[in-house]
């Protein structure tokens, strides 16, 4: 059985606390899609009260270490050094509507670099998670990334720009390139999980723009710790700051690479 460390039992400690009170929010929402007042405030709520929980726990385990999170900002470090990197609602859209796909994302930056991470999926109760060095696991089993190699067998995962987004144009000759070479393309709405599922091996690679440190943070180190190879989209290593990512199994990772110079030979 693997053993977790201090660490990650300590977000784990945390996200379950706050799943708990989403799981009731989310059995709400069914109820509220026909309401006058509508989800949009609830969900928000809901979000903002899953933040606060994992704040509290967090700050109460590991005093010295600051938070970069979604709705709240970023709180400084008393250490200078330790971060929380918090998404405490990945695929807020799908909670909205009631499709039980989401995510609360938590990961650990020492410096620049992502050290920890876990991504619960309380619905399906499945606990991603990775030190780095240290493998990575869903719940007590061991994850590898998939081993195809040919693209017409791979199946892949992204992201959908929808209103108030850029690139639609450029993200549509990417999806037919790829379409037309692989075994499909998937799109869940929460980039997390996206990422645990290559690094379980359900995926064999994802793609997406426009992203926020939050969203990826933590299924960046999962995917990396269950031998995926990650990078931005042109490879480059700024995944955090400029929000492209790609992730894929080794196998296919030069193939992603390749259809991506390309595509921007042709701009």
């Amino acid at each position: 059985m693997a053993r977790k460390s201090a660490d990650i039992n300590a977000m784990e400690l945390a996200a379950r606390k706050a799943a708990r009170k989403m799981l009731r929010d989310f059995n709400e929402v069914e109820h509220l899609q026909v309401s006058k007042k509508g989800p949009a405030d609830f969900v928000t709520q809901a979000d903002l009260t899953a933040e606060a929980t994992l704040k509290e726990e967090l700050a109460r385990l590991r005093p010295d270490f600051g938070f970069i999170t979604e709705e709240g900002g970023v709180v400084k470090a008393n250490d200078g050094l330790h971060y929380w990197v918090i998404d405490p609602l990945d695929g807020t859209t799908n909670f909205l509507h009631g499709l039980p796909h989401f995510a609360i994302s938590i990961a650990i930056k020492t410096g620049k670099e992502i050290t920890a991470g876990i991504i619960l999926d309380p619905v399906k109760d499945e606990l991603f998670w990775a030190e780095k060095g240290g493998g990575a696991y869903m719940n007590d089993r061991r994850l590898r990334v998939s081993s195809r190699t040919r693209m017409a067998e791979s199946l892949f995962a992204t992201g959908i720009p929808f209103l108030g987004k850029a690139d639609h144009d450029r993200f549509l000759k990417e999806l037919e390139r790829i379409m037309s070479l692989s075994s499909g393309v998937r799109r869940f709405g929460a980039a997390s999980l996206d990422l645990a599922y290559v690094a379980a091996g359900r995926y064999d690679g994802f793609w997406e723009r426009n992203l926020q440190e939050w969203d990826i943070a933590a299924g960046i180190i999962i995917a990396r710790e269950a031998g995926a190879l990650v990078s931005q989209l042109d490879g480059g290593e700024k995944m955090l700051e400029k929000g492209d990512i790609l992730a894929t199994n080794p196998g296919v990772n030069s193939a992603m690479l390749d259809i991506f110079r390309e595509l921007r030979a042709r701009r």
